[in-house]
Order: structure tokens, then sequence, then C-alpha cells
């Protein structure tokens, strides 16, 4: 039970600290305009894909598996990452 609330503890503060640098972006440039939403929004995001690759780490034994896996939890991140910011399939969820 230990090692499970280790582990989601790191993976809370990696997504704290990769959302920290739009916020610090934020304070040094116009360009990079992200409101609370946007922030909620990835951390969201970024924990749930978090979440997903430690799971199959800890459930799947083979090594070729979980990279296959693993990979395809990361290209869903990415697929909906830039459909969030820049609309590639033009859903009304589209950041343009």
């Amino acid at each position: 039970m230990e090692v499970k609330r280790n582990n989601f503890l790191i993976i809370l503060l990696i997504v704290g600290m990769l959302l920290l640098i739009p916020l610090i972006a934020m304070q040094f440039s116009n360009e990079v305009v992200w409101t609370a939403s946007d922030f909620i929004i990835m951390g969201i995001l970024l924990l749930v894909t978090g979440l997903g690759i430690n799971l199959v780490l800890r459930k799947v034994s083979s090594s070729k598996n979980r990279l296959i896996i693993g990979g395809i939890v990361l290209a869903v991140f990415f697929v909906i990452w830039a459909e969030l910011a820049v609309g590639i399939f033009g859903s009304p969820f589209a950041g343009s």
C-alpha cells in the first residue's frame, strides 16, 4: 500500500512541476496565456496519463507489452493535447 501512495505522490509532484512551466512562462511572455481552466484540464490530463503509465508498469509483466501499451497511452495523451491546443480534428473542444 505504501508503494502505491509513494508512486501517486511522485506523479503528483511531477504534474505540479510540469504545470510550473507555463505558469513561469506567463510571467515573462505575453504569448503564453493560460486560464485557470487550462491548468485544471492539463493537470487532469497529465495526472491520468501518469496514473495510466504507472498502472501499465505495475500490471503488465512483459517488457515488449509494457512498451507497446505505454506508447499507446502516450499517443492518446499527445492526440488529446494537440486537439485541445490547435484542433487537429476540429472538434468542439478545439482551442482555435
